[in-house]
């Protein structure tokens, strides 16, 4: 049974002077949009009768009749604390149907749905743990986003030397009016850096909050004068922000499956299995996970960032890290992903992965305990470990090549996502930037 029923909304928005309720739905770029509609429209909108013409919308796949029903997620309602008090503004998360009321190819929320009700028939529930990295830069003059920073703040660091303390603390605040579970806060380890993490939940919820949290973050920021964003890597020579999740499973009574005190790791099978599996499909999972021209300048040596194929127990530096942890809390951590990624789609093929190396009983390569940071290229490929995707351009093509991933995205959404980031990557390659100018011009 839900949260929440129609006539429990339709109670709530009364007694609490709710004016406005924000429609909101994701694109395949995982761009948040939203309609408002008024509390005396609200029945129509909770009947699913609320159709919108998508034609415009970027991040949408421009065929056939676009006209589409918002189909509001009652669970997801929630008061935005930020707003007035009178007239107050909600929102509900909603899945995209045809005017058939057949789920839309291209709504990317209903791809984790498939992986969720997939793991569900195996007997599984999906558990996402994420770790949300943002930074905080000033505003020029007029109000427009710089990447400057007034403080010199490391990591943990606090006031006076972490000057976003206060936005951070407004920003928690926020989120568990909203009935955010927040874990921990601190100052990352570049100026101006940041990271909040909030406890784990099931797959859908936790995308959910994904998108929750980083319009949270940037709304909350602006009222500090500050803005946030989760670029991967704003600024060269520091560490980029990244998006690490911590992926588990538990069976239908709570028990965790990846662990087993009597193994070496304290690994089952199941999660040896799992690793395999993500492991096989993470150079196309890369497109996913890290899907701008600049995700790849946070992917490099020197920075705390993965770059090569290795999980670890020991070296958190490596693309899958096992925490030591209490049996119940064993979880597999992803350190590649960053949060520009559309949080359904990142989730969904993850966790799609890794029940591949189930079904298929598939084998991990070894675990390393060595620290590959500083090694030569060479000495590192000489071992047998493999480079991850360089750059989009690389991450697309490994996407293109693995049939599976593309099936799980849905063969509307992966078309249309490699289309445009193949657009995108041929339009970064005919910049020429400030850094070319300046080792070339006076030279040459």
């Amino acid at each position: 049974m839900g949260k929440y029923s129609k006539d429990d909304i339709l109670r709530m928005v009364e007694e609490e002077d709710i004016e406005f309720v924000r429609l909101q739905f994701v694109d395949i770029f995982g761009v948040l949009k939203n309609i408002a509609v008024t509390s005396r429209q609200l029945e129509k909108a909770l009947d699913n009768k609320c159709l919108l013409d998508f034609t415009e919308l970027d991040g949408f796949v421009k065929t056939g009749d676009l006209d589409m029903y918002l189909f509001p997620d009652l669970d997801t309602f929630e008061v935005f604390p930020w707003r007035p008090q009178q007239g107050k503004v909600a929102r509900l998360i909603c899945s995209i149907c045809t005017k058939d009321g057949v789920p839309y190819e291209g709504d990317t929320r209903r791809v984790l749905k498939r992986v969720v009700e997939e793991a569900k028939t195996m007997g599984y529930t999906l558990d996402v743990g994420p770790e949300c990295e943002f930074f905080l830069f000033n505003c020029d003059e007029n109000g427009l986003p710089t990447t400057n920073t007034d403080e010199q703040a490391t990591y943990m660091d606090i006031s006076p030397l972490d000057t976003g303390e206060n936005a951070r603390r407004d920003m928690i605040l926020t989120l568990e009016d909203m009935n955010f579970d927040i874990e921990s806060s601190y100052h990352e380890k570049a100026p101006g850096q940041h990271e909040i993490d909030f406890n784990y939940a099931d797959a859908i919820h936790t995308a959910d909050n994904i998108m929750t949290f980083k319009m949270v973050v940037k709304i909350i920021a602006r009222r500090h004068g500050k803005h946030a964003t989760f670029v991967p890597k704003p600024n060269a020579n520091v560490n980029g922000s990244g998006m690490h999740l911590n992926l588990s499973i538990s069976d239908e009574n709570g028990k965790n499956l990846f662990a087993d005190e009597k193994d070496e790791n304290g690994l089952s099978t199941l999660a040896y299995q799992f690793i395999a599996g993500i492991m096989e499909h993470a150079k196309a999972i890369t497109a996913i996970t890290n899907p701008l021209v600049n995700s790849y300048k946070r992917l490099v040596p020197g920075f705390d960032a993965p770059v090569y194929l290795v999980w670890s127990m020991n070296n958190p530096s490596s693309l899958l890290h096992v925490p030591p942890a209490q049996p119940e809390n064993t979880r597999i951590e992803l350190r590649f992903p960053d949060a520009t990624s559309n949080p359904y789609l990142a989730l969904a093929v993850c966790l799609a992965a890794g029940l591949d190396g189930i079904k298929r009983g598939l084998t991990p390569p070894p675990k390393t305990s060595q620290t590959l940071m500083g090694l030569p290229r060479e000495e590192v490929e000489a071992m047998g470990f493999e480079h991850i995707p360089e750059n989009l351009g690389q991450a697309i093509d490994e996407l293109e090549k693995d049939e599976f991933i593309k099936d799980v995205l849905g063969r509307t959404i992966s078309g249309q996502f490699i289309r445009q980031k193949k657009q995108e990557w041929r339009t970064y390659l005919k910049q020429v930037t400030n850094w070319e100018i300046d080792e070339y011009l006076y030279r040459y």
